[in-house]
């Protein structure tokens, strides 16, 4: 009984230097502090035990071998294009193009994301559609194949998958397939072993060093990348299994948006693979130039830029936060999660505010429920600043897009949340082509059809429990 005082005493030391950690040496930003701290108060024990694993921080860690970038020439090539554009010496293919300068400019900075016009580019929203593009695309492979999703799972799609990988192995393509520990944590050892026997080469993106114990496991690899032969990239919100092609009662019928891109910047995707491999691999560290095998297939505007929790600068939000800044008649967004930060939150509204015509279209049920209830919290902030909102009604929509003034859009793995501005690895195809964004505008118009459209008045009828379980997960947002 008289061990009790010390017991308590020590878990209060504990949670007064975690505390300290938390609030002056970490120097997070103010509302995930705020969020730890409330943890800590209300579950002391577990509070500790979830921050060792949810709370540190990768920052300042050297988690790639970035020296590739120099040997393939690509510091050389984007000093080179910071200083025509610094200049007014770059040649835009479009006129509007030049209009974006200013974005174009701020990836280059702050990703070394080279500027690409010669790239075709096809819009997938339709999972089957997608698949079989990308299956016929693997099996017209003659030299290597790369593959990086956060979710491969052993099912219908995922042995179709492994279907064509064996047969493109056993013919001596180098099949190489890279995929999150924690998204894929169900894949079972038999279908990684069927790859490896087959002569693929596949690998895990931060594995526990202890078995079942990963202190990284709030650090995911979001990223879904396809590349064959250097030439062909895929790049969007589909991952591998059956639930994407809508066969999951659960979720019904998948809405998502791929893209699949040829010409120069699938170099940059190849490289972003490569980066994200030599990381992972134990034994291979890539590097040859006969990986890079693109040719000029058309004239869309195109950057790759990713972002991770090893950067002090959260590249894709402010990409998405210039987009939106930029806009002069129209904000379209779909994503299954909204939950902006200060400033992102502040923009959207700003531009809503300003005359902006902002729609937002976000799903009808829950994949991840604090997840969901906090976007619908965010939603009134939305619709008292005048934007539109939707509700997807039919199926579950998972796309990421942004376009703005049907001119310039994104697409790609990030969400609008915290969690993909700095918590997890994401990559973009931020889009520069005033076709392919109406393209991606009408294909928003047709899912309005398939929704319904959130009113005030509707807003005001939440029950005080729905209200409740707002006001939590909003509370806990940082951190989610």
């Amino acid at each position: 009984m008289h061990i009790m005082p010390y017991i308590l005493t020590a878990i209060m030391v504990f949670n007064l230097v975690l505390a300290f950690t938390i609030i002056f040496l970490e120097r997070k930003d103010a509302s995930s502090t705020w969020a730890w701290l409330m943890v800590l108060f209300f579950i002391p024990i577990a509070g500790f035990i979830l921050y060792l694993i949810f709370g540190k921080s990768l920052r300042h860690k050297k988690i790639f071998t970035w020296d590739l970038k120099n040997r393939l020439g690509v510091k050389k090539a984007v000093n080179f294009q910071r200083r025509t554009i610094e200049n007014d010496l770059f040649i835009y293919k479009k006129d509007f193009l030049s209009d974006y300068k200013d974005l174009v400019y701020l990836h280059l900075r702050n990703n070394d994301a080279l500027f690409t016009q010669d790239n075709k580019v096809e819009v997938y929203t339709d999972g089957e559609k997608k698949f079989n593009a990308l299956i016929e695309d693997l099996s017209q492979a003659k030299d290597h194949i790369h593959l990086l999703y956060y979710i491969i799972r052993n099912d219908e799609l995922g042995k179709r998958l492994a279907d064509v990988l064996v047969k493109k192995a056993q013919e001596g393509v180098e099949v190489r397939v890279l995929y999150d520990d924690m998204g894929s944590r169900t894949l079972s050892r038999k279908f990684i072993q069927r790859l490896r026997d087959a002569g693929a080469k596949v690998e895990a993106f931060f594995p526990p060093v202890i078995p079942k114990i990963n202190f990284k496991i709030n650090f995911r690899n979001h990223r879904k990348l396809a590349i064959i032969d250097g030439a062909t990239g895929y790049i969007g919100g589909f991952n591998i299994g059956d639930e994407y092609l809508g066969k999951d009662p659960k979720f019904g019928y998948w809405r998502d948006t791929h893209l699949r891109i040829s010409g120069d910047a699938v170099r940059h995707m190849q490289t972003r693979f490569i980066l994200d491999w030599n990381q992972a691999s134990r034994n291979e560290m890539l590097h040859e130039e006969r990986y890079y095998a693109s040719v000029p297939s058309g004239d869309t505007g195109v950057q790759i830029v990713s972002s991770g929790p090893d950067s002090d600068w959260e590249q894709i939000k402010y990409g998405y936060l210039k987009m939106i800044l930029s806009a002069k008649e129209s904000i379209y967004i779909q994503t299954p999660y909204f939950i902006p930060d200060e400033s992102l939150s502040d923009a959207v509204r700003i531009a809503a505010l300003s005359g902006v015509d902002v729609k937002i279209m976000i799903p009808n049920k829950p994949d991840h429920p604090f997840v969901y209830w906090a976007t619908l919290s965010y939603i009134g902030d939305m619709l008292n600043a005048g934007a539109e909102i939707y509700i997807y009604q039919n199926g579950f929509l998972h796309a990421k897009t942004i376009v703005i003034d049907g001119k310039v859009a994104s697409v790609g793995t990030a969400n609008i949340d915290v969690r993909s501005f700095r918590l997890n690895f994401e990559v973009n195809a931020f889009l520069y082509d005033d076709h392919l964004a109406q393209k991606l505008c009408t294909a928003f118009h047709e899912d309005v059809k398939l929704s319904t459209q959130m009113t005030k008045k509707l807003y005001a009828k939440r029950s005080i429990g729905i209200k409740f379980k707002e006001s939590v997960s909003r509370l806990l947002s940082p951190i989610l």
